[in-house]
């Protein structure tokens, strides 16, 4: 069966490898391989901030490490086959990014040897990834930078823009493993804001048309959109659809805002792929990922697009402006 594998270096770090955590390949070659597993493929930012992190640890392109890129393509489905070469290849560390907990979970099915660094919104413990957050205790560690909960804060926030809107769409992908998680958590926040929620899934470009359809049918005031690799394959479809429909929506990433979505919130991707480069280098050089606490991302951004806001009639209150990072005229 084909996975279609789409392979191309781009990051480069060596380290020596500590007894506890030999690198398979070191033994064998001038430069251990990394293996970089995601869902979709990283824009150019994030690919630069993950190379900055592994620059940091000391690691340079092309000089002492290759790094194979496996995508997914957004077809979730291929992750574990793309997992499982990786293994075969005896890469010296595994990254996860790009699929929520889709991605990490191939990983640590395929694997309980390599090291595996993860970039995940869920939280690790209850994902089953890590023992404890200080304390992982076996061969993962990463980046939690909070999607699951930041959703909830999403809904507080749609809600601070359009008080009117009671009955709010959230649109996640069930292709996602951590979709029902996600889920659950903005149940509970909708529960104390005394809102309505009208969960929609796609996992296509079909779905999501169809999603935004059943939006309209049912009567939802506003759309809070999920925190999803897919997804961010098809910003403009996005965009556009809230657009047609003049649904007031939030995202989860600042690039849908820049595309002319309402507003966006969540934590700093460049800032987690750069922590996930870090952690990759310190473990190339020999550290432990059981000893190597799962770091807490502490950059966040809010954004909201002005000239949206005025197309939908909105008129967004001086209180939201004050917290906004980011306003686009």
């Amino acid at each position: 069966m084909a996975v279609g594998i789409g392979r191309r270096q781009f990051i480069c770090a060596l380290g020596s490898a500590a007894a506890a955590w030999p690198l398979a390949v070191h033994a064998q070659q001038a430069k251990p391989v990394v293996g970089f597993l995601s869902g979709v493929s990283p824009n150019k930012a994030l690919l630069a901030a993950f190379q900055q992190g592994l620059s940091e640890a000391g690691y340079i392109d092309g000089k002492n490490v290759t790094v194979e890129y496996h995508s997914a393509g957004g077809q979730y489905g291929q992750l574990p086959a793309l997992a499982a070469d990786l293994v075969s290849r005896q890469v010296a560390v595994i990254v996860t990014a790009g699929a929520g907990s889709t991605a990490t979970l191939s990983a640590k099915a395929a694997t309980t040897k390599i090291p595996i660094v993860f970039l995940t919104g869920f939280d690790p413990v209850q994902s089953g990834f890590v023992a404890s957050l200080n304390r992982p205790g076996g061969n993962l560690t990463g980046v939690n930078n909070f999607v699951a909960s930041l959703g909830a804060k999403g809904l507080g926030l749609i809600h601070d823009l359009v008080p009117k809107a009671i009955k709010i769409a959230v649109l996640v992908n069930p292709n996602n493993a951590g979709a029902e998680l996600e889920i659950t958590n903005m149940q509970a926040a909708a529960q104390r804001l005394q809102l309505q929620l009208l969960i929609l899934k796609a996992g296509t470009e079909r779905d999501i048309n169809a999603a935004y359809e059943t939006l309209v049918h049912q009567g939802a005031d506003a759309l809070a959109v999920g925190n999803d690799g897919f997804f961010l394959t098809r910003v403009d479809q996005l965009v556009a659809l809230s657009a047609r429909y003049a649904v007031p929506t939030i995202y989860a990433r600042s690039e849908y805002a820049e595309a002319g979505g309402l507003m966006s919130y969540g934590t700093s991707q460049t800032d987690a792929y750069r922590q996930i480069g870090i952690y990759t280098g310190r473990i190339l050089k020999g550290e432990n990922p059981a000893d190597l606490p799962v770091l807490q991302s502490t950059k966040f951004e809010f954004a909201i697009n002005l000239e949206t806001a005025r197309a939908l009639g909105i008129e967004v209150p001086p209180s939201v402006l004050a917290i906004a990072d980011d306003v686009i005229e």
